[in-house]
């Protein structure tokens, strides 16, 4: 959530209480189409602001708690289910369980169209569980795959595909993936992979690129 102090204005606060009862969701960038955030084509939304702050962030202008793409879930909502050629969604960020109850919603509208849910977070998945806050819990009854745990640079992953680093673990939260489940032989190996696209002058990247490429392409440029 967006923390609040005595600068916020009453705009800001009425933005915040939307985003916490879940009528809002503050997005930070979306990807209609992705073969580089989980299996198969998916529909891929990072949310803005995360409590975190993993060493080597691969979206460290994700963090701060401000508002970005401000809209409606019922319109992520509409847009995620006219999404042709996918076979789920991924939620990233930033840190989706700091807007749980939105993307609760989502998640589920997604699954009962026959789209599937992955879902990465900071938080361990016993964090989450042992918390008992109704929207984790609404959130976690409607992800199939949940990547769990901190980045951490030191234990940087090159043996499972879309996952960071080692210590992060994968869930299987429904049946859905569950030919994955074997590592050895369902979980790809392959190294990360990252996608790059140019759009009206804009260059955007997402995947696992790395914090150099990152900070480059944050950059301001000149004229």
């Amino acid at each position: 959530m967006i923390p609040t102090n005595p600068k916020f204005s009453l705009e800001e606060a009425d933005l915040q209480a939307q985003i916490d009862t879940g009528h809002l969701i503050n997005v930070a960038a979306v990807v209609q189409c992705t073969e580089a955030e989980g299996p198969g084509k998916r529909m891929a939304l990072w949310v803005q602001g995360c409590p975190f702050r993993c060493i080597g962030c691969c979206n460290p202008h994700m963090l701060a708690f401000q508002p970005r793409q401000l809209q409606t879930t019922q319109d992520v909502i509409q847009k995620t289910l006219s999404t042709e050629g996918i076979e789920g969604i991924t939620l990233l960020g930033g840190e989706p369980f700091a807007q749980a109850v939105g993307l609760a919603r989502l998640a589920q509208a997604a699954q009962e169209h026959g789209l599937s849910v992955m879902v990465f977070t900071g938080y361990t998945l016993r964090s989450l569980q042992q918390a008992k806050r109704p929207a984790w819990d609404a959130l976690l009854a409607h992800t199939d795959l949940l990547i769990d745990g901190p980045y951490l640079p030191a234990q940087h992953s090159h043996k499972r595909r879309w996952i960071g680093s080692d210590n992060q673990q994968i869930h299987f939260l429904s049946p859905h993936y569950a030919h994955l489940r074997d590592e050895q032989a369902g979980w790809p190996a392959a190294n990360n992979t990252i996608e790059i696209r140019l759009h009206n002058g804009q260059i955007s990247i997402n995947g696992f690129p790395h914090q150099d490429l990152t900070r480059l392409l944050l950059q301001p440029t000149g004229k």
